[in-house]
């Protein structure tokens, strides 16, 4: 069980408690809201499968998303349920979500402390070709100067190497096709270079 959870589910059991004290049952809606949050707490702890109990992703092929930017979330998971993003593991769960399942879970997750992976920081050489190719593809101009990312465009600073390796390169490819913006700008980039922005990114 996750700390959000507990959390939630004792605010809303002394919401339900109180209410049940002064007018004898819960109000019909109270009952649906403690359906809404039970539904969320049970999605949250199946995101917990992959994406790890403490924030640690179990492959380091798969994204951290607590502490990523709350909007970004949301669009992932709405661009899943579309079958506008591929995930033969998303697409499934994210199908039977609602928008506002997806809001609620996009805000727990936002809300979580960034883990550290504990990465080891690039090379000077390599910085220095990281953020000469930044200057180039412009990278900072959506995920901002220390790539925290903001609202729907997503923190990169200390994601896994791996992730963001698999990510480059499935925006190559095109099989990541929801941001046909990134596909061009990482197709006009040289492999180097975007080797040379993953390893450093990993280690900020």
């Amino acid at each position: 069980m996750m700390r959000g959870e507990l959390d939630w589910r004792l605010i809303l059991g002394g919401t339900l408690l109180g209410a049940f004290l002064v007018g004898g049952t819960p109000p019909a809606n109270a009952q649906s809201t403690a359906e809404k949050v039970q539904s969320t707490a049970e999605k949250v702890e199946i995101c917990a499968g992959c994406h790890g109990q403490d924030g640690k992703p179990i492959d380091k092929t798969i994204p951290i998303i607590w502490g990523q930017q709350q909007g970004y979330i949301y669009i992932q998971l709405r661009d899943f349920k579309r079958g506008d993003r591929k995930n033969e593991i998303m697409q499934p769960i994210a199908s039977t979500m609602e928008r506002e399942d997806m809001l609620a879970i996009a805000e727990y997750f936002s809300k979580r402390p960034w883990p550290d992976l504990g990465q080891p920081r690039a090379s000077k050489e390599v910085a220095d070709r990281a953020l000469s190719a930044n200057r180039s593809v412009g990278c900072t101009g959506c995920h901002l100067d220390h790539f925290q990312g903001d609202g729907t465009v997503p923190r990169l600073a200390g994601m896994s190497r791996e992730y963001l390796a698999k990510t480059i390169a499935d925006f190559r490819t095109r099989a990541r096709g929801n941001n046909p913006g990134m596909s061009d700008l990482m197709l006009a980039t040289s492999p180097d270079d975007l080797a040379a922005l993953a390893e450093y990114l990993s280690g900020l």
